[in-house]
């Protein structure tokens, strides 16, 4: 029998000290805390803010924007940059800047057009004008291919800054813009007892990648390279870190950025800067054929796996179906020590993307997305509770959060 553990997503245990020290948060709870008085929009439970068709006045539309970036992603490209010449990992950046918002407009019922601009904040003593051109390159390369499966990201430039008294390598981060019929937004409102959840796989190598893709995404990136890479990384190169972290925490790990990962065949460094894998192209398919039928939709970002708790209420989600583990997140867990429980807080552990949808629209869902390389399955389902409460079920564990 599984032992069942109740996690508080606000509890301050032992790793969640250890995320503290390190300056980062699994979940943001401060930052909730100084937004919870803030107007919510159109639609409270969508999962990006939607306001008035300020910029049309037409009120049968509304607006949409979000920002996000790369986050300390970047870091660990500069070192991989700097330690083998490889001025690839920079387009993974850029990709990873983009797909951080978008994929969040995807949750509403967004799929285009789109308006994208981009902000670098870099350190000009180690970030040189050719790396800035690997950035935008690897934007315009993104949004071109983007193109070729009838998604419109237009570019309208951007901001670079030179801010060598803030930034000790590069920050990376875009904003997004769209416009949408009010009553095409996915809000979230319709999740209800009875609907089945459809998981896409965060891992493998969807036709559009070049590459096997980790499932690492761009969440909790600061622990895992920490927990991943040896102490010479930092020894190396100090510049990636903040040097008022306790040393006990920095580059923890014992691997190497070139070292070569068993099961995958791909350097440790590359599994962790494997870029955020974008749903775009497999739900705007979907969306044409089965909008009405998907009641919610949630990008498993920050805060993981719990993250659908932000979007309900009255409401248990059951997570029993998990698609495999990925190798990386083994790594990271066996590297850490880090409780099976807080690992779903604080990654995806498989899957980035989940559909809430009626039960007779699950199957032909799932049909439609596998053609694209991503794997998919109902993972779980949702029945009423007392309170928005997540059961996950897992080999590990029974875990049960509440908000």
């Amino acid at each position: 029998m599984k032992t069942t553990y109740i996690c508080n997503l606000n509890r301050f245990d032992f790793m969640q000290d250890r995320y503290a020290r390190r300056g980062v948060s699994s979940t943001k709870e401060d930052v909730h805390q100084a937004i919870a008085h803030i107007d919510k929009g159109l639609f409270p439970k969508a999962f990006c803010k939607i306001v008035p068709d300020y910029l049309g006045g037409d009120p049968d539309y509304c607006n949409l924007m979000h920002a996000d970036g790369a986050g300390s992603k970047s870091a660990l490209a500069y070192a991989y940059w700097r330690e083998t010449g490889d001025m690839e990992v920079w387009a993974g950046i850029a990709q990873d800047a983009i797909v951080m918002n978008t994929d969040d407009l995807l949750c509403a019922g967004v799929t285009g057009p789109m308006l994208l601009s981009s902000t670098i904040g870099r350190n000009k003593q180690r970030i040189p004008g050719a790396v800035v051109a690997a950035l935008i390159q690897g934007a315009e390369d993104f949004c071109r291919q983007m193109a070729g499966y009838g998604l419109d990201i237009h570019l309208t430039g951007g901001e670079t800054a030179d801010l060598g008294d803030l930034v000790r390598t590069v920050v990376v981060d875009s904003t997004v813009m769209a416009r949408i019929r009010r009553d095409e937004v996915i809000d979230n409102s319709r999740i209800a007892p009875g609907d089945l959840i459809v998981g896409l796989s965060s891992y493998g190598q969807a036709v559009y990648e070049r590459a096997y893709n980790s499932g690492i995404g761009s969440n909790g990136l600061t622990s895992a390279r920490h927990d991943v890479f040896g102490p010479e990384l930092g020894q190396k190169y100090p510049e990636t870190y903040d040097k008022q972290s306790p040393k006990d925490l920095v580059y923890s790990g014992r691997h190497k950025l070139t070292g070569v990962e068993p099961v995958t065949g791909m350097t440790y460094g590359k599994l962790l800067l494997a870029p955020t894998r974008t749903y775009a192209p497999v739900i705007r398919e979907v969306l044409a054929k089965r909008r009405k039928d998907i009641h919610g939709m949630v990008h498993c970002s920050g805060g993981g796996q719990t993250k659908v708790l932000h979007f309900v209420e009255g409401l248990r989600v059951i997570k029993d179906n998990m698609l495999p583990l990925p190798p990386l997140f083994h790594i990271i867990q066996q590297e850490s020590g880090t409780p099976w429980e807080e690992m779903y807080k604080v990654f995806n552990m498989g899957h980035r993307m989940e559909l809430y949808v009626s039960e007779p629209a699950a199957a032909s869902i799932v049909d439609m997305v596998r053609p694209f390389g991503i794997e998919a399955a109902v993972v779980g389902r949702v029945e009423e509770a007392p309170r928005a409460e997540l059961c996950m079920e897992v080999p590990y564990g029974r875990f049960i959060y509440h908000k």
